[in-house]
């Protein structure tokens, strides 16, 4: 399965609609078929399509806990589970699907795509032309759409608010909403994100402390640190870190102290995590042609 997302934004101030949505397959037999169909008009080897197809139908799988193994029932529907060819496949599947308006954009990651659009002068017609588009081309491409997980978020913030009617596809209307493991909120504030990252790194502090008890290495408290809650503190940091307000990254540099505290060693601050992310974030976009805001970036006469 994959998710789907719609945002929408205004002109004079700023709008923003957030729809979340699952795809299921309606027709597995189907779906596999009409992949296979979209590989050969990438100019994908016949062979090469023909076994994907082979291996995404009958196939056989059981589960092994311990000495116990389970049946081995045959399955034709999607990929296993860890499959590194599934989200590529997933990708290959829903490349054709583009924006129709130019106000209107397609962000995909990985099986997650967001549908973003710009609202000029109140007229929401393109935008919601594009959430319709949307339904008929998962139903052309044998996927249903889970209306229990779909999800809608108005952002306002022109003086003179009008109440925004609800899509054509009975799209609950929400305050705040999660894509891409970010919490959103219709203000565009972040201290609900922050709040979320805080409560996942601190039930991650037990586990430190009770290393620490073991008498584990500082070494090895590092590392786990660093995969355990240094990850989530990070998470998508460069995209809220900027924005929070005085006293969210207070609370998040607590966490980090009191790491430092449990293992002995000097630990990153949480600004010295955002530079650092910040400029890796901006290398790879400059060492990459094709990233969106690759333009944006203009180089020094020392080339630096």
């Amino acid at each position: 399965c994959g998710n789907q997302g719609t945002l929408i934004g205004y002109d004079t101030a700023v709008e923003l609609g957030i729809v979340d949505v699952i795809n299921t397959i309606r027709d597995p037999g189907r779906k596999q078929q009409h992949l296979t169909e979209k590989l050969s008009l990438l100019g994908i080897n016949t062979s090469l399509c023909n076994c994907i197809l082979d291996f995404l139908t009958g196939r056989p799988q059981s589960v092994r806990i311990g000495n116990s193994t389970s049946g081995a029932p045959t399955l034709n529907t999607g990929a296993p589970q860890g499959c590194m060819l599934s989200p590529l496949l997933f990708t290959l599947l829903t490349h054709d699907y583009a924006a129709m308006h130019s106000s209107n954009h397609i962000i995909k990651f990985a099986d997650d795509t967001a549908v973003v659009g710009l609202i000029s002068k109140n007229d929401e017609s393109a935008y919601r032309e594009e959430v319709q588009r949307l339904t008929a081309w998962c139903k052309d491409n044998n996927l249903s759409l889970n209306m229990e997980k779909m999800k809608e978020m108005d952002v306002d913030f022109r003086k003179a608010q009008s109440n925004h009617s609800p899509l054509n596809i009975n799209v609950e209307i929400v305050k705040s909403t999660k894509f891409l493991c970010v919490h959103l909120v219709e203000d565009l504030t972040w201290s609900l994100n922050t709040g979320s990252i805080t409560k996942k790194a601190q039930q991650r502090l037990y586990f430190l402390r009770r290393l620490r008890k073991a008498h584990v290495s500082p070494l090895i408290l590092t590392t786990f640190y660093r995969g355990t809650n240094e990850s989530i503190l990070s998470s998508c940091i460069t995209t809220w870190f900027g924005n929070c307000t005085a006293s969210d990254p207070k609370t998040l540099q607590w966490i980090a102290r009191t790491a430092e505290k449990i293992i002995g060693v000097s630990l990153p601050s949480i600004t010295d995590m955002y530079t650092v992310h910040c400029i890796r974030k901006a290398r790879s976009i400059l060492d990459d042609p094709t990233h969106p805001s690759h333009t944006l970036f203009t180089l020094l006469p020392s080339g630096k």
